[in-house]
């Protein structure tokens, strides 16, 4: 697909970390992409894997970045996992290995949380950042016991930060599969989930989405499962080497978001 077909997408579902901004830096091209799609009467949402922070700190943290947002502006991981323990396992009992922001999160959507580990009737892991050995050791003892669902919010292994990367939910599942030889189902990017609920939620089809990112095998690929354009931008992790690599290829690649601005003034 051309990049000239950017005229074509009314939803740009943006992956931020590596792509809008990178750790506490906003890109050059970030504040005028976002206003162009504005007001050229198109659509964005901001869609995340990680599951460290809640929608409200994002909120926040885009705020002091200089981007007003509003919650229905977001689709993340942790609301995704929502959707799918409300699917499945409604009325269970949630072990959190996560941060205090993942745990509320999934107490606003109604769920009980609890460390009693004989109460615990599904696992959630996530991106966390306040990670404990005690964390770590609870979610063996659990695991080696009994066979509970067992939920991660996201697949990454690393975390892009200003002075390179940290451990992501990736690196501690396989962690604990070295331990306890299982292995959790998967909700966020690459999986299809994601961007199905944003283009619910919106009303726009698989043909007028777009998923942008700077990771192949969670943000291009989420929306290549979805059936939506996968735009690689290659201001964050991937390469052009890892592009050459890849058994799937994206259907656009910039050298950053700031190349869509020409594209939908």
């Amino acid at each position: 697909m051309d990049a000239t077909n950017f005229k074509d997408i009314n939803l740009y579902l943006f992956d931020m970390d590596g792509t809008l901004y990178l750790g506490n830096q906003l890109f050059s091209f970030t504040k005028e992409l976002l206003a162009t799609i504005k007001a050229t009467g198109r659509r964005y949402m901001f869609m995340t894997n990680n599951s460290s922070k809640s929608v409200v700190d994002y909120i926040k943290k885009l705020e002091k970045l200089g981007i007003p947002a509003e919650r229905e502006d977001f689709i993340t991981s942790s609301q995704a996992t929502a959707y799918y323990l409300k699917k499945y396992y409604p009325d269970h009992k949630l072990y959190v290995c996560g941060t205090k922001s993942l745990v509320k999160e999934l107490e606003t959507e109604g769920f009980t949380v609890t460390e009693e580990l004989d109460e615990v009737e599904c696992i959630v892991l996530g991106n966390d950042q306040e990670l404990t050995f005690k964390k770590l050791e609870d979610i063996c003892k659990i695991l080696l016991a009994r066979d509970v669902p067992y939920i991660a919010t996201n697949p990454d292994y690393v975390c892009p930060t200003e002075f390179g990367s940290v451990p992501d939910c990736g690196s501690f599942i396989d962690m604990l599969y070295n331990s306890v030889k299982k292995r959790p189902i998967v909700i966020g990017k690459p999986e299809p989930l994601m961007p199905i609920l944003a283009m619910e939620r919106t009303g726009y089809s698989k043909e007028e989405t777009a998923v942008i990112g700077d990771r192949l095998y969670t943000d291009v690929k989420s929306g290549l499962n979805a059936g939506t354009v996968g735009v690689l931008v290659l201001s964050g992790e991937a390469t052009m080497e890892d592009v050459e690599k890849s058994d799937f290829k994206p259907d656009i690649i910039l050298s950053d978001c700031g190349q869509i601005i020409e594209h939908i003034k």
